[in-house]
């Protein structure tokens, strides 16, 4: 972690977009001037994002880098204020917050839910869920002369749909909960809207808390109730609520945004669906190329040193809030060589990505994202062979926010 390279104090700030759009341009021109560079937040936070992929790979995994908002030298100062847009990322207490042992405490509550084994288990239950959104689907086109929106029909009620039914979350209260959730993530929402969109989240899965606590199910959330009582320091409420929050995002935003963007890169790149058809490639290829070559998650908030590091020559003072910079890694000539700004499906699954994380924080859902994204894509690309876009990639609307990358419709015709 110690080749040299320009020092921050000599580049001007990337200053983050609150509006978000397609990072890969800028991505280029920050990778080609280092691994590491300077940041500003929404308020003028000062912070950093590793990109490059091996210097992202070996800092995530550093002893001496925390989640904890501890940490977190402007908010320990009080200039973080209540409605900072990326406060919810810092400050919900949580797996994604929480280091050591209170990691592995709050980690092993939720693991087994989520073993390769149980997720193969949920197999038969989203191939039957895919066959009714496409249903679904095929309706929707129909009532839009030929076009229907791809991502609304599609991308997200199944993701959605199977972290609702794990949890034991009613389908009525599902759209709500992604609304919710979009702006929880949304890095453009304004002080009044992030406050009041974190609260009505906070509220509405503590009700659905205390529904379960009065009357338990087979579900993930009876099940964590359940270890909530028993006592001790195994669970309290706030962690209760704060892995709820997590378990809805992440359980549905990041396969939407990887599912929505294989097909927008099948539908560009219409030789490498050839490859998948022809054998020389299968689904579970597009699903890794994808998340390689784009992140369905840009810039993930926060880590923190707590001494400062030297990261590929740049030194990162203590308590700097840091992003990961997964869209960057993901095209690191560094790591993939020059060509790695080229959706290629044969690359194979031998080409590791970071995309879902690395070391102790490594996504807890990964098997689940990887079955669900698979299955779709098969399902879709075979129900309806001649899909496309129904516009030019360039006018797809980007995504609200730097954190999450894709777009925010994806208008098809099915053929």
């Amino acid at each position: 972690m110690n080749a040299p390279h320009t020092a921050p104090a000599d580049r001007p700030p990337h200053r983050l977009d609150p509006a978000g759009g397609c990072p890969h341009a800028d991505n280029a021109r920050l990778l080609a001037q280092g691994a590491v560079t300077p940041v500003l937040f929404p308020g003028d936070i000062e912070g950093m994002a590793v990109l490059g992929h091996d210097a992202l790979r070996d800092f995530v995994s550093h002893p001496d880098v925390a989640k904890s908002p501890g940490h977190f030298t402007a908010l320990a100062e009080g200039r973080i204020p209540e409605g900072w847009p990326l406060l919810t990322f810092a400050t919900v207490p949580g797996m994604t917050t929480a280091d050591g042992a209170d990691h592995r405490r709050l980690r092993s509550l939720v693991s087994k839910a989520f073993t390769p084994r149980r997720i193969e288990e949920l197999r038969p239950r989203i191939e039957a869920v895919t066959a009714a959104l496409l249903d679904r689907l095929e309706a929707a086109a129909r009532a839009g002369d030929g076009v229907a929106d791809l991502r609304r029909h599609y991308a997200l009620p199944l993701p959605l749909g199977v972290i609702c039914e794990l949890l034991g979350v009613a389908e009525e209260h599902q759209d709500r909960l992604h609304r919710l959730s979009s702006q929880v993530v949304a890095t453009d929402t304004g002080p009044e809207q992030a406050v009041a969109a974190n609260r009505e989240l906070v509220g509405l899965l503590a009700a659905l808390a205390a529904e379960k606590a009065a009357a338990p199910g087979d579900d993930l959330i009876s099940a964590l109730i359940a270890v909530r009582d028993q006592g001790g320091d195994r669970l309290d409420q706030g962690e209760l609520i704060g892995t709820l929050v997590l378990l809805i995002i992440a359980g549905h935003e990041t396969t939407l945004n990887l599912v929505t963007n294989a097909v927008r890169a099948l539908c560009g790149h219409p030789e490498q669906l050839a490859h998948v058809r022809e054998g020389r490639a299968d689904w579970a290829d597009v699903v890794e190329e994808t998340l390689r070559w784009d992140s369905p998650v840009s810039y993930f908030p926060f880590r923190y040193p707590v001494r400062d590091l030297v990261v590929d020559g740049t030194t990162i003072p203590r308590g700097t809030p840091v992003l990961a910079g997964y869209s960057a890694a993901g095209r690191d000539p560094q790591a993939y060589g020059p060509d790695a700004d080229r959706f290629d499906v044969t690359r194979g699954q031998a080409v590791k990505h970071l995309s879902l994380g690395h070391g102790a924080h490594y996504c807890l859902g990964a098997p689940l994202a990887r079955l669900e994204a698979t299955l779709a894509l098969e399902a879709l690309f075979t129900r309806f062979p001649h899909l496309s876009l129904a516009v030019p990639e360039s006018e797809l609307a980007r995504h609200a926010g730097f954190v999450g990358n894709s777009v925010r419709a994806l208008p098809v015709r099915l053929g």
